[in-house]
């Protein structure tokens, strides 16, 4: 059993920053990749950012390449993703999700190919 629970979502302005985290709870997963997607009112989920157990491989949706900014701290079973120069269009809700090996930049960046996913957490952007 596995959990996935996100935070750090609010009311930010436009041209701010903001910092999600997803914690990780359960039973180990093994080398998993972590993965954020969002959804916005009546738009289909997309594909946000996503990043493999070490860290060597990233890959970013091209909505927010060079805005954000995704990590994570194993240790802790922790991944963050670091937003700035956020605009009125990031709005949505923001959902972290794992997906154990194997797996490569085509798992990683599609929806269906995760294990595990959060509840999901708001973020608003305002003009």
């Amino acid at each position: 059993q596995v959990q996935l629970e996100e935070s750090g979502g609010g009311l930010v302005q436009a041209g701010g920053s903001l910092r999600l985290s997803c914690a990780a709870s359960g039973r180990l997963i093994g080398a998993f990749a972590m993965g954020w997607f969002r959804q916005a009112p009546g738009k289909e989920r997309e594909f946000v950012a996503a990043i493999s157990w070490t860290g060597d491989n990233i890959y970013y949706g091209n909505s927010v390449k060079g805005r954000f900014i995704i990590s994570r701290d194993n240790a802790k079973l922790t991944a963050y993703l670091q937003m700035n120069s956020l605009k009125p269009d990031d709005t949505a809700v923001y959902y972290c999700a794992a997906r154990r090996p194997p797996y490569g930049k085509a798992e990683v960046t599609t929806q269906n190919e995760y294990d595990y996913w959060g509840q999901g957490t708001q973020v608003t952007v305002s003009s």
